[in-house]
């Protein structure tokens, strides 16, 4: 029977319906090139760094780099100009789109990925994480800064070579709005350690657990394995969090990628970083999700923002479980 379960961080519900999992083809796997030009060199390979614009930051031996931070060539966000609101119509409001758009190169193994990095790649990327979000949060102008790293075509990557995006904006997105009423709403502590710790007493939805992060997925999961990445100790900005639970985050990403691909298969997904926007007081605890494409939304979704998942949460952290080298009990 399917179940309609409310989303506390943004107030929306989604629609549980394990029995449409059934249906032929439920499950898309990876179909599509990330590039359909295979001729035009890679320009985050080692050797290609001419290729993209100055670096912003390089990590690693000297003429072997192993991180590389690059201006975005094609930037959504781009300038100083302040953010001044014109209407140019009845209802037509605009504004220049102001900030800064980086590309963080995470491995110099064009055929790599998150779930591949070593202990020190994961320490390496995380705390490049940090410092960029850190440079964001002094640079005047700047509210919020959006970290992702789409993997696949149909995550909306279009260079194969494994990387991240840093994206630093004017203005608070509506999402990020959105979960921080919810920390608003939730008459306790704070909405995810409340969770976290229902979570780990309960182990329905229990993923992976170290001493510093968990991996779940959320009781009020919008997609088929989707899973939520929360550092235990209780932090609102990520660029404020210590070094080792930044870090810690940071493996359990790369386990739960792990676990994804052996359980579902080479399957396309989203990374996506909240933190709290800067300059911001209220409640809130940065984490990480991690958005599978193993499905598509369709006309429902869209015309309605309520997503429908065939996968139950308990479901996919079980069968997340069971390809674990020692399973929780």
């Amino acid at each position: 029977m399917s179940q309609l379960r409310l989303d506390p961080l943004t107030g929306r519900w989604v629609v549980i319906t394990p029995s449409r999992s059934s249906r032929p083809q439920a499950f898309a796997r990876r179909s599509l090139p990330v590039q359909t030009d295979t001729s035009i060199p890679c320009p985050f390979c080692p050797g290609n760094e001419e290729e993209t614009p100055p670096a912003l930051e390089t990590i690693g031996p000297q003429g072997h780099w192993l991180i590389r931070v690059v201006p975005n060539r094609y930037p959504a966000f781009e300038g100083t100009q302040p953010m001044v609101v014109q209407h140019v119509g009845p209802v037509f409001t605009e504004t220049p789109a102001s900030g800064t758009h980086e590309v963080l190169v995470f491995s110099p193994d064009h055929s790599s990925n998150w779930a591949q990095l070593d202990d020190r790649g994961v320490e390496l990327c995380m705390l490049a994480i940090k410092h960029r979000v850190h440079e964001h949060s002094e640079t005047p102008g700047l509210r919020y800064s959006q970290v992702i790293v789409n993997s696949g075509r149909e995550a909306g990557a279009s260079i194969e070579h494994p990387h991240g995006q840093l994206l630093g904006m004017p203005f608070v997105p509506r999402e990020l709005i959105e979960e921080q009423a919810g920390f608003s709403r939730f008459a306790g502590n704070c909405l995810l350690c409340a969770a976290g710790e229902a979570e780990i007493d309960a182990k329905h939805r229990l993923v992976q657990e170290s001493d510093r992060a968990i991996v779940t997925c959320p009781y009020w999961s919008a997609m088929p394995y989707e899973m939520l990445v929360t550092p235990k100790n209780h932090s609102s900005h990520l660029h404020c969090a210590s070094d080792e639970d930044v870090i810690e985050v940071g493996r359990g990403i790369r386990d739960a990628i792990s676990l994804l691909q052996r359980s579902v298969g080479d399957v396309a997904y989203n990374i996506v970083f909240h933190t709290a926007p800067f300059r911001t007081t209220g409640a809130f605890h940065w984490h990480c999700h991690i958005w599978p494409k193993v499905t598509t939304q369709a006309g429902f979704e869209l015309g309605t923002g309520v997503m429908i998942n065939i996968v139950s949460p308990e479901s996919a952290a079980e069968n997340l479980r069971s390809v674990l080298p020692v399973r929780i009990q």
